[in-house]
């Protein structure tokens, strides 16, 4: 019996001695003005910027782009999102809807904008409804190529990219794919994200992705992300469009939440208002 208890002492040293952290060596004058993320800032920074004209902000309804009371619900949806991808440790993040016309890729870009304000947090948002211009086409912003020529090899991502700020990065389609069902399924799109991750090291890929009852274009990709946002449109998509789409999401990813979009509501509806609320 001794000897176990002394086995068992011994033991609780070694733990402890092993739980020690040796204070850190203090960083000369020089280190403290180096960068610890130095090549990924270099990386990010050679994306070109994007430019967007002001007077997109309303005939786009590009709410988030300057923040403001304007752009509150698409803040609340980011914080949600955060906490959920936080608490799960999930980094792809895709956004889907029944059917065209619910305003998902309106959502993506002030999602985006909203996120680009998290000037701790880097998110690459990817255009992958294939089939249309879709955020290029919100952004005004014009090219030669698209996300499947990107996958294909054809352009450096680094190159077709564009870059809002710092901590933003949007991959468009500036025209149309005819074969993305076929494009998505290949392991050519896995081994793209893949080393899209490991050069940028982003916190958030926001996946901007075709409607899921329009083709199945959606359903061979949407097993490589780790949960989706269903988007339906207020007044217009019907219970049983939500109800099919949903279990439909749920048996390729983690179903995130759904977000009803388009809604009209006047001042005051939610209870008390203060400050810019």
């Amino acid at each position: 019996m001794d000897r176990l208890q002394q086995a068992i002492q011994k033991a609780r040293k070694e733990r402890d001695s092993r739980q020690q952290v040796q204070p850190p060596l203090p960083l000369t004058e020089e280190q403290r003005h180096i960068p610890q993320d130095n090549v990924d800032e270099d990386i990010w920074q050679a994306v070109p910027e994007i430019k967007i004209e002001p007077r997109l902000i309303s005939r786009k309804r590009l709410m988030s782009l300057r923040g403001g009371a304007d752009a509150t619900p698409y803040d609340m949806l980011r914080t949600k999102m955060l906490q959920q991808t936080l608490t799960n440790d999930w980094h792809r993040v895709a956004l889907t809807s029944p059917y065209s016309g619910c305003g998902k890729s309106t959502s993506a870009a002030n999602l985006a904008f909203s996120l680009g304000r998290q000037e701790d947090l880097r998110t690459i948002v990817i255009d992958f409804d294939m089939r249309r211009r879709g955020l290029a086409e919100i952004l005004k912003q014009t090219g030669e190529y698209s996300m499947a020529d990107v996958i294909q090899g054809h352009v450096p991502f680094q190159e077709h990219a564009l870059r809002h700020g710092n901590n933003v990065i949007f991959g468009l389609n500036f025209s149309s794919t005819p074969n993305p069902a076929e494009i998505l399924q290949s392991r050519r799109t896995i081994e793209f994200l893949e080393g899209l991750e490991t050069e940028y090291k982003p916190d958030i890929i926001l996946f901007d992705t075709p409607p899921l009852m329009a083709s199945d274009d959606s359903h061979g990709f949407l097993r490589n992300v780790d949960c989706a946002l269903l988007l339906a449109a207020a007044e217009e998509t019907s219970i049983d469009h939500i109800d099919v789409a949903e279990r439909q999401l749920a048996e390729l990813t983690n179903v995130m939440g759904i977000v009803l979009n388009k809604c009209r509501y006047i001042s005051g509806a939610f209870g008390n208002e203060y400050g810019s609320y």
